[in-house]
């Protein structure tokens, strides 16, 4: 899927993940006040500063039976319950296939944590 926007991106994705990343959106946006939403590499980026990229905090990625919520410095994160999963460099990331695997309080304490580090 090529969206143009991540208005474009949601709406492009089928049922239970459309609704999952709707649902996921606003917790997002409402933690990082002050970071920008785009499309970077086919999927939404949120980051700060002009450049895509640059100083990226969280990315959304659809696949076909889940979506992927992760964190660029998510490996330095503290996170109690053990959701997120190490990727590469300093990345981590939790799977999310229903609105209900979507825990508002835990993620936006991750994503304050994120945007915290970018000022470290």
């Amino acid at each position: 899927m090529k969206a143009a926007s991540i208005n474009d991106y949601l709406a492009g994705l089928d049922g239970s993940l459309r609704e999952t990343a709707e649902a996921l959106r606003p917790v997002i946006d409402g933690a990082l006040t002050d970071a920008a939403g785009v499309m970077w590499h086919g999927h939404p980026v949120w980051g700060l500063g002009e450049a895509p990229g640059r100083r990226p905090i969280c990315l959304l990625k659809a696949y076909p039976s889940h979506l992927t919520f992760g964190l660029w410095r998510g490996q330095e994160i503290t996170d109690r319950p053990d959701r997120l999963k190490p990727g590469a460099r300093q990345m981590a990331s939790v799977r999310l296939a229903a609105i209900t695997d979507i825990d508002e309080p835990l993620f936006a304490a991750w994503l304050r944590q994120a945007r915290a580090l970018e000022d470290k």
